[in-house]
């Protein structure tokens, strides 16, 4: 794995970066890289935003001291521009690998940089449970996790409005 570099307070890609193949870790206690992150969530999050009808997204309003702490590992990817996906993820006590958040640049949908990232998790946990969620009505989020092999383990109200899909794979949740 390579590593990113700082420029001017941004992350700056290397040169000719295929994002489904140049995939590192980012350490958010680099501060240019805890910004990068926050704006492709923000960018990411407003895109199913408009999909749910809903900017409850706790994602939207989160600083960049929240996002620090969540305390969750990440893994990102970058293009020409610089971060395009970011994915993390935190083990849970059974060994399910739990993902919190699964951002891609709006500049790079449909580039395979979700699924990039996620056969990386699957690469560094093999044959482990996961979970994730999405909102509800997220339909291209909820398709490239059914292509995946998860399946709807429940939904509820995160907050008043805001319909959360939870989706699992492998393990008892997946089994529901």
């Amino acid at each position: 794995m390579g590593t990113a570099l700082a420029v001017g307070g941004d992350l700056a890609a290397a040169p000719n970066v295929n994002p489904s193949v140049l995939l590192v870790p980012l350490d958010l206690a680099d501060e240019s890289i805890a910004r990068s992150v926050l704006a492709l969530q923000r960018k990411s999050y407003a895109v199913e935003a408009a999909l749910i009808g809903s900017d409850d997204i706790p994602q939207l309003t989160e600083t960049l001291e929240e996002l620090r702490a969540a305390g969750l590992d990440w893994l990102g990817t970058f293009d020409e521009t610089g971060l395009a996906g970011a994915v993390s993820w935190k083990i849970l006590d059974d060994g399910t690998v739990d993902i919190h958040r699964l951002v891609v640049a709006p500049r790079a949908f449909r580039r395979g940089v979700a699924s990039a990232l996620l056969d990386e998790l699957d690469a560094c946990f093999p044959g482990r449970p996961m979970l994730v969620s999405t909102g509800r009505d997220n339909g291209p989020a909820l398709e490239l996790y059914r292509r995946r092999g998860f399946r709807v383990a429940r939904e509820r109200e995160a907050v008043p409005g805001l319909w959360v899909a939870e989706l699992a794979r492998g393990g008892p949740a997946a089994q529901g």
